[in-house]
């Protein structure tokens, strides 16, 4: 039975956190209360707080859990190695096709950070740092060892980041594109900001 109970309250959490991102993502963090969300899966509001105290506790993990998912896809799909061409192709499409399927929460991440109190915030921005760190690693090291020509690898990761997190705003499934199509042609934009050749093939 306390197997049954535990399944039960995950269930009732990841329903919480599913209901609060599309949410948030349509109306905005300030607009959307507990009592709201608890409307939306059928619960009354008493019962959320036992899942989260407050409001921002609940963003503060969907923020958090955003980025160490997107960290994680990262890590496994890096392929490794002294090729930092091929790497950067890894990167972007990794990147493209982890915010093309969640959407939502890729809005709130963007948008919300700014609800978030100073050390949550602090929080969720070292964890953007490491994440961003690795693709200005990868410019780095392709810039010294002749891959890309680029005078500033600072800058050209941030604008890499800014471009390839924008598909989502006018990405939609249906449209004439398809993701993995999307993600070459945004790699050959990333190859030519780099100074490099785009490598499309797989491996």
């Amino acid at each position: 039975m306390a197997r049954t109970a535990g399944s039960f309250g995950e269930k009732t959490e990841a329903a919480l956190r599913e209901a609060a991102v599309a949410l948030m993502a349509r109306h905005g963090y300030e607009a959307v209360s507990m009592r709201r969300l608890a409307a939306e899966i059928g619960l009354q509001a008493a019962a959320l707080y036992k899942y989260f105290p407050t409001k921002e506790d609940l963003l503060f993990t969907l923020l958090r859990e955003h980025m160490e998912g997107l960290v994680a896809a990262w890590q496994a799909a890096d392929p490794g190695g002294n090729d930092q061409t091929r790497r950067l192709a890894a990167f972007v499409r990794n990147h493209i096709v982890f915010h093309v399927e969640r959407r939502h929460s890729t809005h709130v991440s963007n948008m919300e950070l700014r609800s978030l109190s100073p050390a949550r915030l602090t929080a969720i921005l070292k964890l953007r740092s490491s994440y961003e760190k690795e693709l200005r690693q990868i410019l780095r090291e392709g810039a010294a060892n002749g891959e890309f020509a680029i005078d500033d690898p600072g800058l050209t990761a941030m604008a890499i980041i800014q471009m390839i997190t924008g598909v989502i705003v006018w990405f939609r499934p249906d449209e004439r594109l398809s993701v993995e199509e999307v993600a070459e042609r945004y790699l050959a934009m990333t190859m030519r900001l780099a100074g490099a050749r785009a490598r499309t093939e797989a491996g």
